[in-house]
């Protein structure tokens, strides 16, 4: 199955969620997404998502000195984010158990 189109409805979310753990820049970002098991996202999606959550108002960015290389940019959760999340959550949990729940119905037939 193509999950593309799936990960492109809950990319918001998932990044949320990964920086509510804790502050991150664009790559860490990525790792960790791809480290809890969304490996098919794109560099290109997760930087773009952290841009547009931010322009937002859910995130807040501060930058980093680094002696290996570029600066780094880090974006961290604020209080109209960790809103944003929760509310995401829900929805995501209702959605997910009318899934289950559908697709238990069609295994069932």
């Amino acid at each position: 199955m193509d999950t593309t189109q799936l990960l492109k409805g809950v990319l918001d979310l998932a990044v949320l969620a990964v920086v509510s753990d804790e502050d991150g820049y664009g790559y860490d970002v990525v790792r960790r997404l791809r480290a809890a098991g969304i490996e098919e996202v794109g560099d290109a999606s997760v930087y773009g998502t952290l841009r547009r959550l931010y322009s937002s108002g859910a995130l807040t960015s501060y930058v980093v000195p680094s002696d290996e290389g570029p600066h780094r940019k880090y974006y961290g959760i604020n209080a109209q984010g960790r809103a944003m999340l929760e509310a995401q959550r829900k929805d995501w949990q209702e959605f997910a158990g009318t899934m289950g729940r559908l697709l238990k119905t069609e295994v069932v037939r």
